[in-house]
């Protein structure tokens, strides 16, 4: 071989020299030896697309996951209406100044990825953008390595099909439940979606994607439609037209241990062990091989020669089966030598009865599962549109407001020689939250004792030090901002959080100080006690509470019974009487306003609570879910007493007015259902000005462990809501505290205006209802206000009839009249109105009112009484 490269030019210099001639080096040549060839006939070019490929693709990957996580945070910067793709080049302060709340991306890969990102995920194809990553790295690996993982002609045209049939497929059964775009299956599959609906209907859709997904498979895999008998036919047909070489008898004889079972003559071949034979059809016999010789032989099927085939016997009859049959039993008839009460004894018949769960499974096959919605199927929830839009409901970002703030509490801090490490803001609807590291050895409580310190510096009001914030490490100071945002009820109930929740109870209480959306299970809390300063939002509270239970569930599983001292706040809901309200028996308005009345709906609910623990007991459960999850599956039978048993959620708007004018009466039944009626589904939710000791007492209180606190006066009242101070810091308007039982959260309430309420009324109330509201069981006071008592004669009181005379004199049936008139205490005096009550001369309490005399006049008296001693 010649020398190459260097040695090959060294030998030539060396010659060169030994001739004595010079020699100089072709500059030319060697200047274009160093430059690399970039011809694409040498594949450096092809490598280094393939390696762009790979690259594309890890970028493309973590840009896309980081989307699912961040594309919240990103939107106000992707979005077309806030500049998209022009937003790039700008810097933070320019985005600030056109309108975008948060100017720093969240994509970890940046601007660009978290444009990449929204454009191909959310304007385009959704999550089935995935598939170019797979195609890029087919792609990649393909030019890169040399190495064909899949062809790439077949990968684009299924990676083509696979993008466009996904994002419509997502969009299709994602629609049903979602009126928007989203990123699941991008803005292509939601419009083309929509498009095809209204050419071709919902069910052409779903045909045309079975129909597309029906063709691929025929065209990737050759799918064979044929049904299961003739696939059979066709296999087994199959087998028998396969010809394969089969080993020879004798060989399989050859080894065979010698048995008086396996002696045949020498003239006719054994057959193959079964096992063989199983596999190996016999067609023909090969020539027996020498010892020592390998047969080799070719599984492939192949038709033979014509060849004589000798007699083979099968092994069914070398090995013939031996058949067992069971001896019979014998039954012996006569006596035995048993009890004489055995032998006397007649045969009893036991039938198994089917258990409750076999009957449930045959009646949940026959009818389905329990529905209790079906009695109001055409129900309609009410729709976001009833209620307002209050802007944008984005926090403006004043980034000189947060500088100052942030420089005065500094300042003021250093004015104590408090030093800090960090500091860090977060802007709420209405209250920004610093978050300040003090030096090491700074004392907590030198910074709490600032307080009021740092309000002066700041001149602003509800200054709150969290002193240490929990679970960070670090210390919150809570400055109200100078332009509060509001939070609108809309713009909760719109929150996927909201839609897609599954708790028992949801109610949308508003936002946290990081502008969150807050949200909790009134059936976990399980009680609510709301307390507050007057005009500082309770009324607003409670009906964000019942708006955001009206938006959640059906009138089926759900029934309010509302206590309205005021007769003003809470009569908005009066028409939805018939779908969501219970109230007693012969009572004529659903929301309750007299003290009364109040306190025997409070007894039934007692009595409500009483019989669903009988229920539950009967049904071996322990909760309301349980009960009703067996009774959906039909394993709890109705002519038993069973029934589907809703939430029940008492509502209280003032509760000091009741325990000023009742007391006693109201507080035992309150402490009742505060007690167990949890496990029952039967919550409370009681609001009060100042929930004192005498308004709410201990084993009241005790069985309250989530309380809400709107602005108060003083720290003492905040200690007596909450049991810590904070409450007296707050700012107003909807601006309250929630304890959970272990850490405040600030929140801002969600408003919701009258007109909202009206519109949200009037929605429900235009639809189909029950014949009546929910019926409480009845509840017969002392007071003897129910006319099912039986009047008996012969146990009248001896004053009965001097006092029906008084009663129809005067026209006025009242129990201190007969008290003062004739003398008596009141004990007796109550039983004689009760007996004047049950024979029919006096009508039902009326609370403050005197009863109404149903007779006339002394005529009709002594009719009357004439008839009741003659019986």
């Amino acid at each position: 071989m010649p020398p190459k490269g260097n040695q090959f030019k060294s030998n030539q210099i060396k010659e060169e020299n030994k001739s004595g001639a010079p020699f100089m080096f072709p500059k030319t040549k060697k200047a274009k030896a160093e430059l690399p060839s970039f011809d694409l006939r040498d594949g450096r070019i092809i490598k280094i697309v393939g390696l762009f490929f790979l690259i594309i693709c890890l970028y493309f990957l973590i840009a896309f996951t980081s989307y699912l996580f961040t594309w919240q945070d990103d939107q106000s910067y992707v979005l077309e209406s806030n500049g998209g793709w022009g937003n790039f080049w700008k810097t933070p302060q320019e985005l600030m100044d056109s309108g975008i709340t948060n100017p720093v991306v969240q994509n970890w890969l940046g601007k660009l990825g978290a444009l990449l990102s929204h454009q191909f995920i959310y304007e385009w194809f959704g999550i089935a953008s995935f598939i170019f990553i797979a195609v890029f790295l087919v792609i990649g690996y393909r030019l890169l390595f040399k190495v064909r993982l899949f062809s790439i002609s077949k990968t684009l045209g299924y990676a083509f099909f696979s993008i466009l049939f996904f994002s419509v497929a997502i969009g299709f059964f994602h629609g049903m439940v979602n009126d928007y775009p989203h990123f699941l299956e991008g803005e292509f599959g939601f419009w083309t979606n929509r498009l095809l609906e209204v050419q071709i209907g919902a069910a052409g859709v779903a045909g045309l994607l079975v129909f597309a997904a029906l063709t691929f498979l025929i065209v990737v895999y050759n799918i064979d439609f044929k049904l299961p008998e003739r696939k059979l036919k066709a296999a087994l047909a199959e087998k028998e037209a396969a010809e394969e070489p089969v080993i020879p008898a004798s060989h399989f004889a050859h080894n065979a241990p010698v048995s008086p079972l396996n002696i045949v003559p020498d003239d006719e071949p054994v057959a193959p062990p079964a096992k063989y034979a199983q596999n190996y059809p016999v067609k023909t016999v090969l020539p027996e091989p020498e010892p020592n010789d390998s047969v080799e032989f070719n599984i492939a099927p192949k038709r033979p020669e014509a060849v004589n085939v000798p007699k083979i016997i099968p092994l069914t009859e070398v090995f013939k089966p031996v058949v067992l049959t069971p001896e019979p039993v014998l039954e012996i008839e006569g006596e035995l030598e048993e009890p004489e009460e055995e032998l006397n004894a007649e045969p009893v018949f036991t039938v198994a009865k089917p258990t409750v769960e076999t009957t449930a499974n045959k009646l949940v096959e026959e009818f389905g599962l329990y529905d209790p919605e079906l009695d109001l199927s055409s129900y309609k929830k009410p729709t976001l549109e009833l209620l307002e839009n209050y802007g944008p409901n984005k926090i403006q970002i004043n980034n000189e407001e947060l500088e100052a703030n942030k420089d005065k509490i500094v300042e003021t801090l250093n004015h104590y020689n408090i030093e800090i490490d960090k500091i860090k803001a977060t802007v709420g609807p209405t209250v920004t939250l610093y978050e300040i590291i003090p030096a090491p050895g700074v004392r907590i409580s030198k910074i709490k004792n600032l307080e009021d310190d740092i309000a002066l510096s700041l001149a602003a009001l509800g200054i709150r030090i969290i002193a240490p914030m929990p679970g960070k490490g670090t210390i919150g100071i809570e400055v109200p901002n100078l332009h509060p945002e509001m939070v609108s009820m809309r713009s909760i109930l719109a929150t996927e959080k909201f839609q897609n929740t599954t708790m028992d109870l949801p109610i949308a209480l508003g936002k946290t100080i990081s502008n969150e959306v807050y949200i909790a299970d009134l059936a976990k809390m399980p009680h609510l006690l709301v307390a507050g300063a007057t005009g500082q939002g309770k009324s607003v509270g409670i009906n964000s509470i019942l708006v955001s239970l009206l938006y959640s569930k059906h009138p089926s599983q759900l029934k309010f019974v509302l206590v309205d001292p005021k007769k003003v706040e809470l009569t908005l809901f009066k028409k939805i009487e018939r779908h969501f309200l219970a109230k007693l028996p012969d009572e004529a308005d659903a929301i309750i306003t007299d003290t009364k009345k109040v306190i025997n709906t409070l007894n039934s609910l007692c009595i409500e609570m009483d019989q669903r623990y009988d229920l539950l007991k009967d049904a071996q459960v322990r909760n309301l879910k349980e009960y009703n999850l067996k009774f959906i599956n039909r394993k709890l039978v109705p002519t038993d007493g069973h029934r589907f048993l809703p939430f029940i959620v008492l509502i209280v708007d003032e509760f000091a007015d009741l325990m000023m004018t009742a007391g006693k009466e109201v507080e035992t039944p309150i402490a009742r259902l505060a007690q167990l009626a949890r496990a029952v589904g039967i919550h409370l939710v009681i609001a009060t000005q100042r929930p004192s000791v005498n308004i709410i007492t201990g084993t009241i209180k005790a069985n309250f462990p989530a309380r809400l606190a709107f602005r108060v006066l003083s720290k003492i009242d905040s200690r007596t809501i909450l049991d810590a101070g904070g409450a007296d810091q707050l700012i107003g308007r909807g601006d309250m505290l929630l304890s959970t039982g272990n850490d405040l959260i600030r929140l801002q309430c969600a408003f919701v205006d009258t007109p909202e309420v009206e519109r949200v009324s009037d929605f429900i109330g235009n639809q189909r209802g029950y014949p009546s509201a929910f019926m409480l069981p009845e509840f017969v006071g002392e007071g003897g206000e129910s006319t099912a008592k039986e009047f008996d004669a012969s146990d009248r009181d001896p004053l009965f009839e001097e006092a029906a005379r008084l009663i129809v004199m005067h026209q006025q049936g009242s129990t201190s009249l007969i008290q003062r008139k004739l003398k008596l205490g009141y004990n007796r005096a109550g039983r004689i109105i009760d007996q004047l009550e049950a024979a029919g001369v006096v009508g039902p309490f009326e609370g403050s009112k005197a009863r109404e005399v149903l007779l006339p006049d002394d005529y009709a008296l002594e009719q009357f009484i004439t008839n009741i001693n003659s019986k």
